[in-house]
């Protein structure tokens, strides 16, 4: 299978270590898990993977590429098509209505608006709504609708559930699944809800 991430010999600190010499591959429909206790570094090693952060030791190469060793405009190039990041606060644009929203990623990306999509995730009615007019649910859901119209072949995702009920929160996981499997996809999932862990691929968990 063809790797989309791989990660090697990767290491981190703040005013402790993190983590040290951690490598891993991910790949095509592909579902990998971190979890731990908060504080052990797993929204870190996200951000390290999906090229928000750089690491302090390391290399993580997206499609075969050192991103860290890119230039800028191209790491912009993959934020922008390769990647999808979902995280817990939703960055999203309280002027925009939630059409708006989902728009802006499809004409950033020059993909379509997924009306399907929408529909499934149970927000068709609340599209012409101001952002700081749903819930927190919906605007959940409204980020994972903007990350998965703009197509993207690996999905960082931050507890992307945490603000959904058990019945939701399985529909849209699943939403994710068959996403990856029918793009060609993986995922890169953080988070405390070990059920939702056990359903991924690979599991880690950071330690220590």
């Amino acid at each position: 299978m063809e790797a989309l991430l791989h990660v090697n010999a990767l290491s981190h600190s703040f005013d402790y270590p993190l983590f040290s010499n951690l490598s891993f591959t991910l790949e095509k429909k592909r579902s990998m898990a971190i979890t731990g206790v908060s504080g052990s570094g797993k929204s870190t090693l996200l951000h390290i993977c999906s090229t928000l952060l750089k690491p302090n030791g390391g290399e993580v190469f997206i499609n075969g590429r050192d991103i860290y060793k890119l230039p800028n405009d191209e790491l912009v190039n993959i934020r922008r098509n390769d990647i999808g990041i979902i995280f817990q606060s939703h960055f999203l644009f309280k002027g925009f209505d939630v059409k708006e929203n989902i728009e802006l990623a499809t004409v950033l990306t020059n993909s379509d608006f997924d009306e399907e999509l929408i529909r499934r995730l149970g927000i068709s009615h609340v599209l012409n709504n101001k952002i700081g007019d749903i819930s927190g649910g919906q605007q959940q859901r409204v980020s994972l609708a903007r990350i998965l119209c703009k197509k993207p072949k690996i999905i960082f995702a931050d507890e992307p559930t945490g603000n959904l009920d058990q019945k939701t929160a399985d529909e849209v996981i699943n939403i994710i699944y068959e996403y990856i499997e029918k793009n060609d996809a993986a995922l890169f999932l953080v988070t405390h809800d070990l059920k939702l862990a056990d359903k991924c691929d690979i599991v880690y968990r950071l330690e220590n």
